[in-house]
């Protein structure tokens, strides 16, 4: 579980890199003539407790209670200095914002000249490396100084200042266009789940084609394509066109593969492209491509260039380690998969205070989904009651939901009769309070509680029964995602052929030549 310490403060210091904490140190040794000031103190105290007590702060005696919170916000903000002093580099867009910091300094002193000429090599840079935003503020602080700063050309340099700001609003304008759609449709996500209708995907498409109307395609740059992507992709997803999720996905990976230096600049959006696109592909089973793109993620990650902190390594770990049970889950290799386990288990504790609950119950669910393929159902139920027991999982009832059906399945399995009758009751109370429910989750509900009134020699009967509504539900658009969440069919054809389910998958699987 991830630890939601709630002081800034204290969360802040425990994120720091042990050549972070020794740079602050001696960064810190020059404010003051003695190391042993009230606020390194403070920061000694907390570097070196598990949990914030402010007890054991006052507790020596050194810093008063009335003192504690001005003392915070002054170490608070001295860490951030000490920080920003020591980044990388190669970051540019610290190096643009150092450059025009450095400017404004040489125009307060009423050095335009040289501020001018600093603001003119920044802005090539700033547009070159598409950071269209800090390019228009740049351009804005030239006009500024031109004002003042009178000379022969004025004339040809007021055009000039004037045709790159108009430029440089179009297309910073477009691109807020396009990523406010992507937001809205990203929050509907969030309020309204999936399309459940014809009605809701009419809604939806009329939503999306309105605010993308006017839009000239042609003429988007780097930033614009991006976004454009970006916000297909979201309508894709709402409309549960996994096609086109594929088609935007694939486009916006695609779009960082041609222009490699954005892979290094943005390296958050690249991630979360890749991940979307790896997606798309399990949820239409393209196991060629998953394999290939999970590969070529992994390498550009492993690339010396790629950038390294606390927050990339987090989503990196996040999106490599879910596809790379996604991968296994579609091959049906569960017994392989397992070495994962222990691995991913080891790095959500390193990576816990930047991983959100939901995703540690997504991968809480996908090890359970890989222990139930192995037929280790103990196991299974030990990860799926994790998630049961989470009161805080508000925003996915979905997984809530499957994890429950998963449960009462690997319950029935291990033949706990007298369990299954109270886990049944709870799940439909459960589920009749959701919001999202599907055919999918009814019928399997139903079909579970009438197992216990049928004569054994009938039970194949009621397999093969449920297997062919289930293979009808499976064709139905806005029910077909919820086998991608729990592969019922092939379940319930391993229960008919008394076969293992990992063999039934694996066979699938090669039958899918893609």
């Amino acid at each position: 579980m991830a630890n939601h310490q709630k002081d800034f403060l204290f969360v802040l210091i425990k994120s720091l890199s042990k050549s972070e904490k020794r740079q602050f140190k001696i960064f810190a040794s020059r404010l003051e003539t003695s190391s042993n000031t009230k606020f390194i103190e403070l920061f000694n105290i907390l570097d070196k407790s598990e949990v914030y007590d402010e007890k054991l702060i006052l507790k020596n005696g050194l810093i008063k209670k009335v003192q504690l919170s001005n003392l915070k916000s002054y170490l608070y903000k001295q860490i951030l200095v000490s920080i920003r002093l020591n980044i990388p580099s190669q970051n540019i867009r610290y190096q643009l914002r150092e450059q025009i910091d450095f400017a404004a300094i040489l125009y307060n002193k009423g050095l335009y000249k040289q501020s001018l000429k600093i603001l003119d090599k920044t802005k090539q840079q700033a547009i070159e490396n598409d950071e269209k935003y800090m390019a228009f503020e740049i351009v804005e602080f030239e006009k500024l100084i031109e004002s003042q700063y009178i000379t022969r050309s004025i004339q040809g340099r007021a055009d000039e200042l004037v045709i790159q700001a108009k430029e440089l609003n179009y297309r910073n304008t477009i691109s807020s266009k396009l990523s406010n759609l992507s937001l809205q449709l990203y929050g509907i996500m969030l309020k309204t789940g999936f399309v459940k209708s014809d009605e809701e995907y009419k809604y939806i498409d009329d939503y999306f084609n309105k605010h993308i109307a006017h839009l000239d395609q042609s003429k988007f740059e780097f930033r614009e394509k991006y976004w454009f992507y970006n916000a297909n992709l979201w309508r894709s997803f709402l409309v549960q066109d996994f096609l086109s999720c594929y088609k935007y996905s694939y486009k916006w990976v695609t779009l960082f593969y041609d222009n490699k230096n954005m892979i290094f600049l943005n390296p958050v959006f690249f991630l979360k492209g890749n991940h979307y696109l790896l997606e798309s592909l399990f949820m239409l089973k393209y196991k060629s491509n998953f394999k290939k793109y999970l590969e070529l993620l992994e390498e550009t990650i492993n690339d010396p260039r790629f950038p390294v902190n606390d927050n990339i390594a987090s989503l990196s770990f996040l999106y490599l380690y879910n596809n790379k049970l996604n991968y296994h889950i579609l091959e049906g290799t569960f017994a392989e998969s397992e070495y994962l386990v222990p691995v991913i288990l080891n790095k959500m504790k390193v990576h816990s205070e930047h991983l959100d609950e939901h995703h540690e119950m997504m991968f809480y669910y996908k090890i359970a989904c890989i222990y139930f393929g192995n037929e280790k159902f103990q196991e299974c139920i030990v990860y799926l009651e994790k998630i049961i027991n989470n009161k805080n999982l508000t925003m996915r009832e979905d997984l809530m939901c499957f994890a429950r059906i998963l449960c009462l399945i690997a319950h029935y399995e291990l033949g706990r009769d007298y369990y299954l009758e109270n886990q049944l009751k709870n799940t439909y109370k459960f589920l009749i309070k959701m919001n999202d429910l599907h055919e999918v989750q009814k019928e399997m509900i139903r079909f579970l509680k009438n197992l216990s009134n049928l004569y054994p020699s009938d039970i194949k009967k009621e397999f093969i029964k449920m297997r062919e509504r289930f293979i009808e539900l499976e064709k139905n658009t806005y029910e077909k995602r919820a086998f991608l969440y729990l592969d019922i069919i092939s379940w319930l054809e391993s229960k008919i052929e008394n076969r293992k389910i990992s063999d039934i998958i694996k066979e699938k699987a090669k039958l899918i030549n893609r």
